[in-house]
């Protein structure tokens, strides 16, 4: 019997799993909710906020759900994954109490730090003036995080205290993030090359996906600030098979045997950021969710049906399956509205979008978009996301950026050297 399915999100990450989950045969009917232009062009839009966990719940009762694929992180913190389990409703992702490893990086750090997955030394502080305090005895560089969720806009690099203190000022003071930032972690600097790689956990064993690179400045040379993400390659060309192994071992593995030493039942997709620097790997943090834009990529490369590895995991049968990826490369180039990550005007009609997606190997996925009859016009910072495949980076780069070319809305702003810069250490 073929399934319906629930897409929660209305970002390109939610698009991009709905258009590889239309494919498969298995699949009768993809509803998302909200969803946005694109979503609605392969399924149903339902107008649901993806963190109202209450509606989400009875929509799915009502139209017998075979799954739901969570998306954003604030809704697994907000306990999605619990109401619908409690119910006897399947669901991709990890419950609230395993979804720490995220929502807040103190937890995270200190789960790293006692697991032995080697990760950047850190101070963590809820009183601001001795947070500022030991700024002011610090090297810098430093990074100073909010330990909850910010939208990946929590994370100032500082150059020097004054930069700090501006920072923890930000967060615990001026609460410029909510009760996100009422407790923050300073962070040592770490140099080197940061990529990602995503696994599928289904609390007893992992599967490891092709990794990939984000590009998180808001402009070209890694400039300006930071972003929910303006680009994404993969493969990131800095991982070969002896590293992919070290990260296997050193912190997938050690992740396991983790979160089963603390009780921690674990299931969905855990993405940890990486830091590769000249004293081995690192671990910025983790992800207890699909990355975006890194979704819109490892779609492109993943050749066989998705389904299957999505209720492998929710069954704790990974050790059962085996996922065909592509060796060709991917780039998911972001289209982003005049002004993100700052404050941006909304309903400006997008040009271009057929001419773009007629060429060959191409796949526009809608981020912040919404529909207005025959037109699709901009609701969102981040507004598309255009993907490419091709047999190497070099030849993808060229066939997204000649997409991207046909499309443009008013302000329309994007950065220009996605994939174009090696990243060595």
């Amino acid at each position: 019997m073929k399934k319906k399915i629930l897409i929660t999100g209305s970002g390109g990450r939610e698009h991009a799993l709905a258009w590889k989950l239309a494919q498969s045969p298995e699949v009768e009917k993809i509803f998302t909710a909200p969803g946005n232009a694109g979503t609605a062009q392969v399924g149903e839009n339902v107008p649901i906020a993806a963190d109202d966990v209450a509606a989400l719940l009875a929509f799915a009762q009502a139209q017998k759900i075979d799954l739901t694929v969570v998306g954003p992180d604030d809704a697994l913190a907000a306990g999605v994954v619990d109401a619908f389990e409690d119910a006897g409703l399947r669901i991709f992702g990890p419950r609230a109490s395993a979804a720490r490893l995220e929502s807040s990086k103190a937890f995270a750090k200190d789960f790293m730090m006692r697991h032995g997955i080697p990760t950047a030394a850190y101070s963590e502080f809820t009183d601001f003036q001795a947070a500022r305090e030991f700024c002011s005895k610090s090297q810098y560089p430093l990074v100073v995080k909010a330990d909850g969720l910010a939208l990946g806009k929590g994370v100032v690099i500082a150059s020097n205290f004054d930069e700090a203190e501006q920072a923890l000022r930000l967060c615990m003071e001026e609460r410029a993030f909510g009760e996100a930032g009422a407790r923050v972690v300073v962070e040592e600097f770490l140099v080197g090359v940061e990529c990602s790689i995503h696994a599928f956990v289904d609390g007893r064993s992992h599967l490891l996906c092709p990794d990939a690179r984000d590009h998180k400045k808001a402009f070209a040379g890694d400039n300006g600030p930071n972003t929910g993400g303006m680009g994404t390659i993969s493969p990131c060309g800095s991982i070969d098979a002896t590293l992919r192994e070290t990260i296997k071992t050193e912190v997938l593995d050690r992740f396991i045997s983790g979160i089963k030493k603390d009780g921690i039942a674990y299931r969905g997709m855990l993405f940890p950021g990486l830091m590769l620097t000249k004293d081995g790997l690192k671990v910025l943090e983790f992800n207890c969710r699909w990355g975006d834009p890194e979704t819109q990529v490892l779609v492109r490369r993943l050749k066989s049906d998705l389904l299957p590895v999505l209720e492998a995991t929710v069954d704790g049968k990974l050790d059962s399956i085996t996922p065909d990826w592509d060796d060709d490369a991917a780039i998911c180039l972001i289209l982003a509205s005049g002004g993100y990550p700052g404050s941006y005007e909304k309903g400006k009609a997008i040009d271009g979008l057929d001419d773009a997606g007629a060429i060959d190997g191409i796949q526009v996925f809608h981020a912040g978009t919404k529909s207005d009859g025959e037109r699709v016009l901009t609701n969102g910072g981040r507004v598309l996301g255009v993907s490419a495949k091709a047999g190497s980076l070099e030849a993808a780069r060229d066939l997204a950026y000649r997409a991207a070319d046909r499309i443009s809305f008013d302000r329309m702003q994007r950065r220009n050297d996605i994939g174009a810069r090696p990243a060595t250490l």
